[in-house]
């Protein structure tokens, strides 16, 4: 199973949007017993909520569905998982003194969009503040296209 875990800094606007919008697409690709996601956030600050409602609305609006809760990144992610995608550079450099002996490939998120050639965006901006969930969902919707392609190509699913 290749897991990959999706990392804000809440866990409540963009990392279970971009899991979501991910396993979205994987089952639509028939890969579920392939591939598996997750997200956590670099903070507790919001540990057990719901997703914000901006990024439940967004989803629907899109016909995908979300449950999970916010929680935490742990070390032992580093471990469990072979992707830790991180949506900004604020959020990759606060988990870089877990990293070590990591078994996970640990990349800003919209790398794999960039590498493709879909956007020229570095960052996923937090919506948190300005509720631009929908130039949010775009990006995700970029960065999740590019991330399963990246995997079905290195892992050949």
């Amino acid at each position: 199973m290749i897991r990959v875990l999706f990392l804000c800094a809440g866990n409540i606007c963009r990392s279970p949007m971009a899991e979501a919008v991910f396993m979205h697409k994987v089952k639509e690709a028939g890969l579920a017993d392939k591939i598996n996601a997750d997200s956590a956030g670099t903070g507790a600050w919001h540990t057990g909520e719901a997703a914000q409602p901006g990024t439940r609305s967004i989803l629907m609006e899109h016909g995908i569905s979300y449950v999970g809760s916010a929680r935490q990144i742990v070390r032992q992610d580093f471990s469990d998982f072979d992707y830790i995608v991180a949506m900004d550079q604020h959020n990759l450099r606060n988990i870089q003194h877990l990293m070590r002996d990591s078994k996970a490939q640990v990349e800003l998120f919209l790398s794999f969009a960039n590498t493709a050639g879909l956007t020229g965006v570095q960052e996923v901006p937090d919506p948190y503040y300005n509720d631009r969930y929908d130039v949010v969902y775009e990006l995700v919707e970029k960065g999740t296209n590019a991330l399963l392609n990246h995997i079905r190509r290195e892992h050949n699913v």
